[in-house]
């Protein structure tokens, strides 16, 4: 279960809330029946481009029913029902209505999704991969060319649909079954980019899918190095310790240069390299310098504490669902440090702290 100390003050203070339909015709409803959890409370929960937050909870009744409704997007999204740390994921396309049935001990791996014909695809893929992670253990899945090319299929059957979405993020074991870094995959991210970009250009994740596609597409073979003339960043959108969400690409995009930061300050280096960072920030912010630093502590009040009084920009990286921003920028050891130019691109990746200074005045 989800032990951090933000997700239980939800849970608490939703607990208290019995959240009735709202009705009405410019909504969607997900309703249903979920056997042995008779009394309990149950989130639904909205993702921003990988950042699951709640936006609603339910109390499900002495039979274990429950209905919930909610205003609807403008646009077809995903999103998800969690009971304690299971969750089942569903699709919305307008104002239809879903019904789930399931169990609270299989909640996330034997129910039943009805009510449109999105809700059948996603159903029928999580069953597909289900069936083949039983059967060949999850690294298998997460390689499987053949399953791959099954999935490839259907998506391609509707490439701006949002379970075509939904299958090129999925994530088996934590690595994504669709890997934009094979050239086979990228292909048919390529395709789903596309479509949004034709049919759904104000779709929230567009962006996101088209920048996904051209970094993978211009990135040599060498990945572990990020090269400056041909690397856009991929944005990165988290909130920070007062809640203020902030734009690694809309900073990046106000002609500054930007040190981007992954760092975990519950880390031993953490208090010198922060110190460092100060003094860089301190000496040129005038000439336009600015910081985007991610935090991946696992200790989100931790966090808050050690952010407040820093004067740069600091978010926070959920661990439960930030495993992306790492993935898209490659980072698999903290301190991580980025130099991005005013033109927005990528020029370096600082390994060691005293080049940073170097990296930094180059671009200024």
């Amino acid at each position: 279960m989800l032990k951090n100390n933000i997700f239980s003050a939800v849970i608490a203070v939703m607990a208290a809330v019995v959240v009735s339909a709202c009705g009405g015709s410019d909504g969607w409803t997900v309703d249903g029946r979920i056997d042995g959890a008779a009394g309990r409370v149950m989130l639904v929960e909205a993702s921003d481009n990988g950042r699951w937050y709640p936006i609603d909870s339910v109390k499900l009744d002495d039979s274990g029913k429950f209905k919930v409704s909610h205003p609807a997007a403008g646009y077809p999204d995903i999103y998800r029902l969690r009971l304690d740390d299971k969750t089942l994921y569903f699709p919305i396309d307008s104002i239809e209505t879903v019904t789930v049935v399931t169990t609270a001990s299989a909640f996330d791996s034997e129910y039943t999704l009805s009510g449109t014909p999105a809700t059948e695809r996603l159903m029928a893929v999580d069953r597909r991969l289900t069936d083949a992670i039983a059967s060949g253990g999850v690294s298998r899945v997460a390689n499987d060319s053949l399953l791959k090319r099954e999935l490839g299929r259907l998506l391609l059957e509707d490439p701006s649909g949002i379970v075509s979405y939904y299958i090129i993020n999925k994530r088996i074991g934590g690595l994504k079954l669709f890997d934009p870094t094979r050239p086979s995959d990228l292909k048919i991210i390529g395709a789903v980019a596309n479509a949004f970009d034709r049919f759904r250009p104000s779709d929230p994740r567009t962006g996101y899918l088209r920048n996904l596609y051209l970094h993978n597409r211009s990135s040599s073979a060498q990945r572990d190095t990020l090269n400056a003339d041909v690397v856009k960043i991929l944005d990165i959108e988290l909130y920070d310790n007062k809640g203020v969400r902030h734009s690694l690409e809309q900073l990046a995009s106000q002609g500054g240069v930007v040190v981007l930061n992954f760092t975990a300050y519950q880390a031993e280096e953490s208090p010198a390299f922060n110190r460092e960072l100060n003094r860089l920030y301190r000496k040129y912010h005038a000439q336009g310098l600015e910081i985007f630093q991610v935090s991946v502590d696992d200790d989100e009040y931790f966090w808050r504490q050690a952010a407040a009084p820093l004067p740069w920009i600091t978010v926070y990286n959920p661990k439960s669902d930030g495993a992306r921003n790492l993935m898209n920028y490659n980072v698999s050891a903290i301190p991580a440090t980025f130099i991005i130019n005013r033109n927005g691109d990528i020029v370096s990746r600082v390994d060691n702290i005293s080049n940073l200074e170097h990296s930094v005045v180059s671009q200024l």
